[in-house]
């Protein structure tokens, strides 16, 4: 759109009926639309869903440095835009497959994140833990490496988003909660008995 929501170049075509697209201000909505110049259809922009897991293995989590624009040559978990006839965790399971060679089921959500635009399109990033990791981690052709890192030795200035910043973020503090919690119980553990 020519607004300040968007500054990619807006679509102009109609995908229902190939008419011309015009900008308009409509009783029915809050903010001006694409609408169709032909069949009157809204056109909403909306953002896209990316979904992805954080992987731990022996106390090590998994990152992969991007081959890909945007951001090639940063550190991410794997991740990647949803397609239409999954569900979010599916596409977290077949993103890593693809990225890193992992079969992993998609456990416990992480959380969920958003990107708005107008520097690229709008992002809403669906972070799940990635358990029972098989196989061995290798880069996938969007990957230029995979590489396992202690907690200690995330590349907090080389990470590719702002996103990918807050759900590492979000899964240490977890990561940490689980671990007190464990201790916690099992120092309250009455001793067993002998016999």
């Amino acid at each position: 759109m020519t607004s300040a929501h968007f500054s990619l170049s807006p679509p102009r075509f109609c995908p229902n009926c190939g008419g011309h697209l015009s900008e308009r201000l409509l009783e029915t909505e809050d903010r001006p639309r694409l609408v169709c110049d032909q069949c009157d259809r809204i056109l909403y922009l909306n953002p896209r869903v990316v979904a992805g897991v954080i992987i731990e293995r022996g106390g090590r989590l998994l990152l992969l440095r991007r081959a890909i624009e945007p951001r090639r040559g940063t550190w991410t978990f794997p991740a990647g835009y949803m397609e239409i006839d999954e569900t979010a965790e599916e596409a977290a399971v077949r993103e890593t497959e693809e990225e890193v060679g992992l079969k992993v089921k998609a456990g416990p959500l992480v959380g969920v994140y958003s990107r708005p635009a107008p520097e690229s399109p709008g992002i809403l990033t669906v972070v799940f833990q990635g358990q029972r990791p098989t196989g061995r981690a290798k880069a996938g052709h969007e990957a230029l490496e995979a590489r396992w890192f202690a907690p200690d030795d995330i590349p907090w200035d080389d990470l590719s988003f702002p996103t990918t910043h807050s759900a590492l973020r979000d899964w240490l503090r977890a990561r940490r909660d689980t671990r007190r919690r464990s201790q916690r119980a099992a120092r309250l553990r009455p001793p067993r008995r002998a016999g």
